[in-house]
């Protein structure tokens, strides 16, 4: 009977079954070898044989019985096979500590990533002989067996079954497994039907097709450098500069080999990548997500892999090179991360030992029709805790800066893409998932409370009140929301023919509205240059010039704009196509002047508004901004100066969106003084017109928009001026 569950892997208790079982006046070892043909057990500290093994019939279950008084030691196996002889220590001598990895494993999130998966251990506490290998811990409740297979049992479903806890945690100590070993979990469900083989929900390496094995992995070989910037104190992310560069590690830049167009690897984006982003100015890379997933086209919005960077730019290592040479740099780096849903992948979470474990059950809440992806069961207690245990490990492991949470409305909201009757209301009858809120809250609260200098950013397209106010105040708890009103508004009213510009005026306006409702990013992302929408340069009206000039006016706009910026790659210097994931970025635009000026003013967009606090220091305080002239709709013009904290200096941010040039056009100014030109877009560096090269101005004494002072300016077309003054001490 014994033989026949462990041949048929529904075997879940292996450790009643297998290993040393007192019986009476004598010690039973045994142990199951598929394949076995003689098997010898051999003490491990002396080399000592204590005996051959009896076979069970036909089977592979293999039995040693010595006297009851042998002295308990370690033993490994001297097996014999028709390809050779070969030894392993008998995992199944490890009860204790193969139970050890679940004991406090509901105590703390972190507990999840430090527990489970795969864990490299070395046994030596009340052992004659210290024994290293893997602990493999998995969570499938409702399986009815589990074993973990791969390269060391030549991916036998029965070789390693594995001992169900009371959790629902499956577990086993194999010894002599080491990082760069692959393996997968073999399943059973409770009927006893065999599932896909699925890779380990924490695994912390993987591979890519076909195998997307796991693989063991060593955290601790990693030895980082990046002290100075992690131990840096006394910034606040909401009064600092945040440029924000936007970047598809797999298009940004590829190489071209005998077998075609290929990635560049972590390690060859830091020699490239890193570079260009600190020439151009920028303080932040955004990473789309690297949560390692199976279909390129998903763009990694479709994770299997919460605690794995995907291994189509190198190892885990590799990674944590890049993030340290970012760092050292002066860079911080952000990632997406996808706590909204996941694809149905058979190697993956859906369905994963045969029930709902990871997923809502019901399809009214469980699957997202936008996206043909299951949704997370925001409510169970353990899939909570995976998903903190995700974000917390990405900031720990990897010293990532800050998470971008995708797809939050999605979550928010029961009734998200779905029409009447295609959604489940909750206890009060409306539209809010209390349970993703709550878990949303847990998620930043926790991320605050262990990494202070971090930070999380919500992409959340709806108006949710409080998304980035802290939870004591009733709010989500993230640090920053991405506008996605001020996003739809101004790329609408800039895509207009400048004709009808004035007749859309207040698409520009409305978001000072509400610009201080949350700590709020300005995004030009990659949402917005895919799926028909063109390319940032394409979405401009007019000729060749013109829509350059509507380009470099619009993102001098933007960095004039109260809000954090956010660019995806591409838009810096003008891409004429739109984004292909599966090509590099158009660099030979790059001879031309046009994108060569485009790329210019972004370089120097950057570097002002990281130089010049007015520009930043009051991003989300109202007192750092104020209207000039907001009414100009006729002539398309708009007018307002930003401030410093202490309003010392001030930044004027003056737009022509029409062609039409303006000379001695006034704009009232507060100080009387000298106001010096810090930006203007219509610069023949930047490909412009130079209209105008006029470098500063004097105030006269002459009262304008409600302003005791102004100035007659000199208003080239399709631009944005930025003029300076600054108080002397």
């Amino acid at each position: 009977m014994q033989s026949v569950e462990l041949q048929q892997r529904l075997c879940a208790e292996p450790f009643s079954l297998l290993g040393v079982h007192k019986a009476g006046l004598f010690t039973r070892i045994r142990a199951w070898l598929p394949g076995a043909l003689e098997v010898n057990v051999v003490t491990l500290d002396t080399n000592e044989i204590l005996g051959r093994m009896r076979r069970e019939g036909n089977s592979a279950l293999f039995e040693l019985e010595l006297v009851a008084d042998w002295p308990a030691c370690l033993y490994k196996l001297d097996i014999l096979t028709s390809n050779g002889r070969y030894e392993r220590i008998d995992p199944y001598q490890f009860q204790q500590q193969a139970y050890h990895a679940v004991h406090f494993v509901d105590q703390d999130p972190q507990n999840l990533y430090q527990q489970l998966g795969a864990q490299l251990i070395s046994l030596d506490e009340g052992l004659s002989t210290p024994v290293s290998g893997t602990r493999f811990a998995v969570y499938a409740p409702n399986a009815r067996a589990v074993s973990v297979i791969g390269d060391f049992n030549w991916w036998d479903e029965s070789a390693h079954p594995m001992q169900k806890t009371s959790l629902g945690y499956w577990v086993l100590f194999v010894p002599g497994l080491k990082a760069g070993q692959r393996y997968k979990y073999a399943l059973k469900d409770s009927h006893g039907n065999a599932l896909p083989h699925k890779a380990d929900p924490i695994g912390f390496q993987a591979e890519q097709y076909p195998s997307h094995a796991s693989v063991i992995y060593n955290h601790q070989e990693y030895q980082w450098q990046d002290s100075a910037w992690r131990q840096r104190e006394g910034e606040n992310p909401y009064q600092r500069p945040m440029s924000i560069y936007e970047v598809h590690l797999g298009s940004w830049r590829r190489k071209f080999t005998e077998q075609g167009s290929e990635y560049l690897s972590y390690r060859e984006l830091v020699k490239t990548l890193l570079p260009y982003v600190k020439d151009m100015g920028y303080t932040h890379l955004e990473i789309l997500p690297v949560s390692e997933y199976p279909f390129d086209g998903s763009w990694g919005y479709q994770p299997v892999g919460l605690f794995a960077p995907t291994s189509r730019f190198g190892d885990p290592d590799d990674f944590k090179y890049f993030v340290d040479q970012c760092h050292q740099s002066g860079l911080g780096v952000i990632i997406d991360w996808v706590p909204a849903h996941f694809p149905e992948d058979g190697h993956g979470l859906a369905r994963f030992d045969g029930t709902h474990v990871y997923e809502y059950a019901d399809p009214r809440k469980g699957w997202h029709p936008d996206w043909n992806s299951c949704i997370y069961d925001f409510g169970k207690d353990e899939v909570r805790q995976f998903l903190v245990a995700s974000a917390l490990y990405w900031l720990d492991k990897f010293h990532i800066d800050g998470l971008r949470v995708d797809a939050v409305a999605s979550m928010l909201y029961l009734d998200y893409s779905r029409n009447e009757g295609e959604w489940i209301p909750n206890v009060d009858g409306g539209n809010h998932n209390y349970e993703a809120i709550s878990l949303l809250r847990w998620m930043n609260q926790e991320a605050y409370r262990r990494f202070p200098n971090i930070m999380t950013i919500a992409e959340e397209s709806t108006s949710f009140a409080k998304v980035s106010r802290p939870v004591y105040e009733d709010g989500l708890g993230f640090g920053f929301k991405w506008n996605m009103g001020w996003m739809h508004d101004s790329l609408h009213y800039i895509a207009k023919d400048p004709a009808y510009r004035s007749y859309h005026h207040n698409e520009l306006t409305f978001s000072m509205v509400y610009a201080y409702d949350e700590n709020f990013i300005l995004p030009l992302s990659h949402d917005e240059v895919v799926h028909g929408k063109g390319s940032l340069l394409r979405k401009m009206p007019g000729d060749e010039w013109q829509q350059a000039a509507n380009l470099r006016c619009y993102a001098a706009f933007m960095f004039g704009h109260p809000g954090k910026k956010l660019n995806f790659m591409g838009n810096e210097f003008g891409q004429s196509a739109e984004w292909n994931h599966d090509a590099s970025l158009q660099w030979h635009l790059l001879e031309y002047d046009k994108h060569k000026g485009i790329q210019t003013l972004y370089r120097s967009l950057n570097h002002i508004y990281c130089r010049y606090p007015a520009l930043y220091e009051c991003d989300h305080q109202n007192h750092g901004f104020e209207w000039i002239d907001h009414h100009n709709a006729e002539q398309s013009i708009l007018a307002f100066v930003r401030k410093s904290a202490d309003a010392r200096q001030k930044v004027y941010v003056i737009c022509n969106f029409t062609p039409v040039p303006r000379s001695e056009f006034r704009i009232g100014v507060l100080d009387k003084g000298q106001y010096q030109v810090l930006l203007n877009t219509d610069e023949s560096q930047y490909w412009g017109s130079d209209f105008t090269q006029q470098k500063q101005y004097q105030a006269e004494e002459q009262a304008w928009h409600d302003k005791p002072y102004s100035l007659a300016l000199e208003l080239p077309p399709l631009a944005t001026l930025y003029l300076i003054y600054e108080q002397d001490s």
